[in-house]
């Protein structure tokens, strides 16, 4: 739950940067880069970041460690260029409707072919019902909502984003399993996505040009941070939970905190606070039925 709250506070931090400067592909820089720095100083610092690390070396020079769990980084520079562009026009509740039914639809998929760190998890009654119950409350944020205002790629984006986030949860859990520290798990992965952000932000101010200032507000520069703790917890937790069962936690708390934000910084395409509410306690519903061990049967 606590990783889906942080989730949803950088979504915020990242969209009003990304309004700011009006170039969502330099603020998602910005944040991936400052979570990066802070990440390169720990690992430095620390004698478990330097064993971390060591091991990452000797596991890629030895082939023990393939370049495909080095790309994690790539669907979370996605998540946060998907933040910066749209998240102050439609809204965090809203951004997280396409999250949500993104990361639960591959969080089970995922799970069924073992691509996570705890191997192949069966589809029982309670991971389908759960998992049903998430999306069910992604629908309810929708109703009363005049959808149309919304252009289709505003919602297309967070659906896949979501997805990306499940991929992202388990290769990172790959990772971490392997060189046996989520700090140089989470190393690795802002390091794909800076390199990739640095690449796709330049290409955005080459032609568009490079925005005229920087904000003053320091909390803008915080989702770096955020994003930071949050991805530390995924590639720690994820082994023990699964992707799903990590992926529905999120859901409670992305929606929980997304209400929260929306109700003090509203937007043109937030849903009713009633409706919104309504939706947390169904996701809620869906991550008990999916934990409790008299649902787990085939």
């Amino acid at each position: 739950m606590l990783v889906g709250a942080l989730t949803s506070v950088q979504a915020q931090m990242n969209g009003a940067l990304g309004a700011a400067l009006d170039d969502g592909f330099v603020a998602a820089l910005i944040s991936f880069g400052s979570g990066f720095a802070i990440l390169i100083v720990l690992s430095a610092a620390t004698p478990a970041g330097r064993a971390g690390a060591a091991r990452l070396f000797r596991g890629v020079r030895g082939g023990h460690v393939p370049l495909w769990m080095l790309i994690g980084g790539f669907a979370g520079a996605f998540t946060v260029v998907a933040q910066g562009l749209m998240v102050a026009v439609i809204g965090v509740a809203t951004f997280t409707v396409g999250v949500v039914a993104g990361q639960t639809v591959n969080g089970v998929l995922l799970d069924r072919f073992g691509y996570g760190p705890s191997g192949v998890v069966s589809v029982t009654v309670g991971r389908l019902v759960g998992g049903a119950l998430a999306v069910a409350a992604v629908v309810v944020t929708l109703l009363g909502e005049d959808s149309s205002r919304i252009p289709p790629w505003m919602l297309v984006l967070p659906f896949l984003a979501g997805a990306g986030i499940a991929w992202q949860q388990a290769t990172n859990g790959r990772l971490r399993h392997a060189v046996e520290s989520p700090l140089t798990a989470t190393l690795v992965n802002f390091a794909g996505g800076t390199l990739a952000l640095a690449v796709a932000a330049g290409i955005r101010v080459a032609v568009a040009g490079a925005p005229q200032s920087l904000p003053a507000e320091p909390w803008l520069y915080l989702g770096g941070a955020t994003g930071v703790v949050y991805i530390f917890l995924s590639a720690a937790l994820v082994r023990h939970t699964g992707v799903l069962q990590l992926g529905l936690g999120s859901v409670v708390g992305l929606l929980l905190t997304s209400v929260a934000i929306d109700a003090l910084w509203p937007a043109h395409a937030a849903p009713p606070l009633a409706v919104a509410l309504i939706a947390v306690g169904v996701a809620l519903v869906g991550v008990i039925i999916a934990v409790l061990p008299r649902w787990r049967r085939r």
